[in-house]
C-alpha cells in the first residue's frame, strides 16, 4: 500500500466514519498478520453493519471513556441513538446496564439527577441535598461500595440508561497499529482536514510498520499500562514489580521499556531509595541513566565504584552533556579518594559584557531593542534560526522514506529521530545537503523549500518564528562553513543540541553577525548553553553573553 487515502472532507456529515474505515482498511492490509481472530472479526463486522450503528460506534470510539448515555448521543446524521445501540448490542460491542462503580456513576450523571436517584443514601449519610457533588462522592465512597448495575444504584428508575462500549481494547490496539503510539488520536484526521496541521507526504507500505509481531504489540501495551499506573500515582515499587522483563529486539518497544525504567529509578532516587535506584539505573540504556547512576553512587559514598564507572564513561562518553558532567564529577571523586586532581583543558572563553536597562518583562526584547540599528538589526531567534536553516536544507534527508521511519501519514518527524543511527541511515541525503554548503549552493534550495513547504510540520522548522526576509538576510551573512559546523554538531546529538542556542542574532554594520545570549538579573548560563558557547569559541563563530542589570528602583 503505497499511500493512504486523504482524510474525508468535513463537508461529508459522516467524515469521521470514512476516516475510521480508512484506518481499519490500512491496518487490515499492512498489519493483517498481527490481528487475532477477534480483531479480524471486528474489522469485518464493522463493514457488515448498517450505516447508523457503524457511525454511532465510531462516534463512541472517538469520544472519551467507555460509558455513554443514550440521551447524550445526539447526532443528526445518525438519527435516534437507541436503535443503533440495540444493533451494536446484538453483536456484543456495547452492553446496557452493566456494573457501574460509584465514581463512574458520578461522572455520568448530573448533581440534580443523582440527588433524586440517591436521595435515601444521601439522607442516611446525613448529607445536604444542596451540598457539593464532590462532597457527596467523598462521603459515599467510605467505605468503598461494590460496583453494581444501574438498577442497584437507582431502583426507582430516575436515571436514564447507561451503555458501556466493550470493544475499546480492540480499538486501542488498532489505533496503536496505525499511529505507532497512543498519544495521537482520531482528531488528527480532523485537524489535518481543517488545515490546523499539515504533514509531509511520505510513501508508506507494509515494510514501514514499527511492530513486526503480535508479541511486540503486547509488550508495548504492557509497558504502556505500567506507565499509566505510574503517572496516576501508583508507587514505583508496585509498578516495577510488574514491569515486563526481557528484550524484544524492537527499538520502539525497548526505548519505551528503558524510559520507564529511568522514570522509576529517578523516583526512587527522589525518595532516597538509593540502592534500588542504582540497581535499576544499571539496567537502563536510556540517555542520562549512567550519569544518574554515578550521582547515586556518589551520594551513597561508593566513591571507588563511582570513579571506576566514571573512567569507563570518560573513555566513551555517550554525549557532550555526559562529558561535561564527568568534568565536574571526576575532580570531586579524586578529592574524596585522596587522589591527585585530574588534568583538564581550560574551557574556551566567550566575550561578555553588562548592560543597564530600564526594567522589562521581556529581557531579550529589551536588549534587542537597545542594540538594534538600521544598519545593524537584531532579532530574537532562540533555537529557531540555525535549526530552521538546517531543517530547510536537509528536508529531503529528514523525510527520507526509510523503513521504520514513517508508518502513518500524521508524523511531524521520523520515528528514529533520536536514535544513534539516524544520520547513518540517511547518509546520502545528508551528504548531498552538506555538499551544497561546501559548494556555496545552499541559498536557493533553502529559500525554495521555505516557499514550497511553508506550514508543513517539521521537527526543526518553527514557521511562526521565522520570516522570509530574516532567512534571506541570514543566508547573506552566515558563512556556509558556520552552518555546516552547526549541522554537524546538531546531528551528533539531536535531542540535546537542538536547544541551548543564543537568544539573539545581531547583523553588524560591517556585513557580519554576532550571536548574543542574554541573561537577566539573577539568571545564569545553563549547561547546554555553555556547551554551545564553548563550541562557538572553538570554531571561531562570533558569540557573546550580555548580562543585564535593571536601572533604578
Amino acid at each position: 500500500m503505497d499511500s493512504i487515502a486523504a482524510p474525508a472532507t468535513l463537508d461529508d456529515p459522516l467524515y469521521y466514519l470514512r476516516n475510521f474505515e480508512t484506518v481499519l482498511r490500512w491496518v487490515s492490509e499492512c498489519h493483517g498478520d498481527l490481528l487475532d481472530a477477534a480483531e479480524r472479526a471486528f474489522v469485518d463486522g464493522v463493514a457488515a453493519l448498517p450505516v447508523a450503528p457503524r457511525a454511532l460506534l465510531t462516534r463512541m470510539v472517538m469520544r472519551s471513556g467507555e460509558l455513554f448515555r443514550a440521551d447524550k448521543l445526539r447526532y443528526p446524521e445518525i438519527g435516534p441513538a437507541t436503535p443503533a445501540l440495540t444493533a451494536l448490542e446484538a453483536v456484543g460491542w456495547v452492553r446496557r446496564d452493566g456494573d457501574l462503580t460509584l465514581e463512574e456513576l458520578f461522572r455520568l450523571y448530573t448533581k440534580a439527577e443523582l440527588g433524586r436517584a440517591l436521595a435515601p443514601r444521601l439522607a442516611a449519610a446525613g448529607l445536604d441535598r444542596h451540598g457539593r457533588k464532590a462532597d457527596w462522592l467523598a462521603a459515599l465512597a467510605e467505605p468503598a461500595p461494590a460496583p453494581r448495575p444501574l438498577s442497584g444504584w437507582d431502583p426507582d428508575g430516575h436515571l436514564p440508561p447507561a451503555w458501556r462500549l466493550t470493544v475499546m481494547p480492540v480499538c486501542e490496539r488498532l489505533r496503536l497499529m496505525f499511529f505507532g503510539n497512543l498519544h495521537q488520536d482520531w482528531r488528527e484526521f480532523v485537524l489535518t482536514e481543517l488545515g490546523t496541521f499539515r504533514y509531509e507526504p511520505v510513501a508508506l507500505d507494509a515494510a514501514s510498520r514499527p511492530y513486526r509481531s503480535r508479541a511486540d504489540l503486547d509488550a508495548w501495551l504492557d509497558l504502556h499500562a505500567c506507565r499509566e499506573r505510574f503517572e496516576a500515582g501508583e508507587p514505583a515499587e508496585a509498578v516495577a514489580a510488574d514491569l515486563p522483563d526481557g528484550d524484544t529486539g524492537n527499538p520502539w518497544v525497548e526505548e519505551r521499556r528503558h524510559k520507564l525504567r529511568y522514570k522509576l529509578a529517578r523516583q526512587w532516587e527522589r525518595e532516597d531509595q538509593l540502592e534500588r535506584a542504582e540497581a535499576l539505573y544499571a539496567q537502563c540504556q536510556y540517555p542520562d541513566a549512567r550519569a544518574r547512576r554515578l550521582r547515586v553512587l556518589e551520594r551513597r559514598g561508593e566513591y571507588r565504584a563511582a570513579l571506576t564507572l566514571a573512567e569507563q564513561a570518560a573513555a566513551a562518553p555517550e554525549s557532550e552533556q555526559e562529558r561535561q558532567q564527568l568534568a565536574r564529577l571526576r575532580p570531586r571523586l579524586h578529592r574524596k579518594l585522596g587522589l591527585p586532581k585530574p588534568v583538564a583543558a581550560p574551557p574556551p572563553t566567550t566575550e561578555a559584557w553588562t548592560l543597564t536597562l530600564p526594567a522589562s518583562g521581556f529581557v531579550e526584547g529589551a536588549v534587542a531593542a537597545h542594540l538594534s540599528r538600521d544598519d545593524g538589526p537584531v532579532f530574537y531567534v532562540e533555537n529557531t534560526l540555525f535549526t530552521g536553516l538546517f531543517g530547510l536544507l536537509c528536508w529531503d534527508a529528514v523525510f527520507a522514506p526509510l523503513p521504520g521511519a514513517f508508518f502513518h501519514p500524521f508524523q511531524s518527524a521520523p520515528a528514529d529521530l533520536y536514535q544513534p543511527g539516524f544520520r547513518h541511515r540517511r547518509r546520502r541525503w545528508f551528504d548531498d545537503a552538506f555538499a551544497a554548503l561546501a559548494d556555496d549552493r545552499h541559498r536557493g534550495p533553502i529559500l525554495d523549500t521555505w516557499r514550497r513547504k511553508y506550514g508543513t510540520a517539521s521537527p526543526f522548522v518553527h514557521w511562526g518564528a521565522l520570516s522570509e526576509p530574516l532567512l534571506t538576510l541570514a543566508l547573506e551573512r552566515l558563512p556556509a562553513a558556520h552552518l555546516a559546523a552547526y549541522g554537524e554538531r546538531l546531528l551528533g546529538d539531536i535531542k540535546a543540541n537542538r536547544a541551548g542556542l543564543p537568544d539573539l542574532i545581531q547583523f553588524t554594520p560591517d556585513g557580519g553577525y554576532r550571536l548574543i545570549e542574554v541573561k537577566g538579573p539573577g539568571d545564569r548560563l545553563q549547561d547546554n548553553q555553555r556547551r554551545w558557547l564553548a563550541f562557538f569559541a572553538e570554531r571561531g563563530i562570533p558569540a557573546a553573553v550580555c548580562k543585564v542589570e535593571w536601572a533604578g528602583p
